[in-house]
């Protein structure tokens, strides 16, 4: 049970309050409903450049991410079984709370993925999927870096920013236009990368539930079941997309 947020990070941008992230997911949700209707009797976007330097930018700071917390979970001594927050303000401590809030805040700028895909008129890949990840953990960060902002949650952060370097690297080729299509074979490769992503936290989360270990039961099973939920949506998108053999 969550009873009190962090004093390190509760004057943060975005953490104080649920209601900044809120309005964010409305709005969100208000581009993800009337941005088709809006497109409806425009050409699509190009957006080549823009593209290509958000993809490179998210590249680089998923990059710095994963650094940052396999660094500082190395010179901490963090166990991948059962690691509590360090609360205090030492100088690891801090630093990993810092790398929890650039994840959560890597998160709001993932948004912008969706608006791209709207504008550029690829309405069929905003799916049920997309907008249920990209929507949700937004809040599941926020209400990480508010009451745990590291301890187990560093497990997460540092293997989701190292499979989106691959991600947003695939999205960058992808951005340089059709003849680069040909060096895009390993989207399949990608999708399962994501899927060992989910079988490894849902591992890493249950994993507690049945030993004692002074990080909160209500953060791992609300993420054991979170995870859950996007193994079988992804099972699901990997058998329509690859097995099925549709577009």
């Amino acid at each position: 049970v969550f009873c009190f947020s962090d004093p390190r990070t509760d004057q943060w941008p975005l953490v104080h309050s649920p209601l900044p992230v809120t309005l964010l997911f409305a709005s969100y949700l208000f581009v993800v409903a009337l941005g088709p209707f809006f497109m409806r009797q425009r050409k699509p976007l190009k957006l080549r450049g823009l593209l290509i330097a958000y993809n490179l930018a998210m590249m680089t700071l998923s990059s710095y991410m994963f650094y940052e917390f396999l660094v500082t979970s190395i010179l901490g001594d963090y166990s991948y079984l059962c690691q509590p927050v360090d609360y205090s303000r030492s100088e690891l401590g801090m630093r990993m709370a810092r790398v929890c809030w650039w994840f959560f805040f890597s998160k709001v700028i993932e948004l912008l993925d969706t608006v791209f895909f709207i504008l550029r008129k690829k309405q069929e890949q905003v799916t049920f999927l997309h907008v249920y990840h990209h929507g949700t953990m937004l809040f599941n960060w926020w209400s990480g870096v508010k009451y745990v902002p590291g301890g187990q949650a560093f497990f997460i952060g540092m293997l989701n920013s190292f499979v989106h370097i691959f991600m947003y690297g695939y999205y960058a080729l992808a951005s340089l236009g059709p003849q680069m299509h040909r060096y895009l074979w390993w989207k399949r490769y990608l999708t399962i990368m994501q899927l060992c992503q989910f079988v490894a936290i849902a591992a890493h989360s249950s994993y507690n539930l049945f030993t004692e270990c002074p990080f909160p039961d209500g953060f791992n099973t609300a993420v054991f079941l979170y995870i859950l939920s996007l193994i079988a949506l992804f099972l699901h998108f990997y058998y329509r997309t690859y097995t099925r053999g549709k577009q």
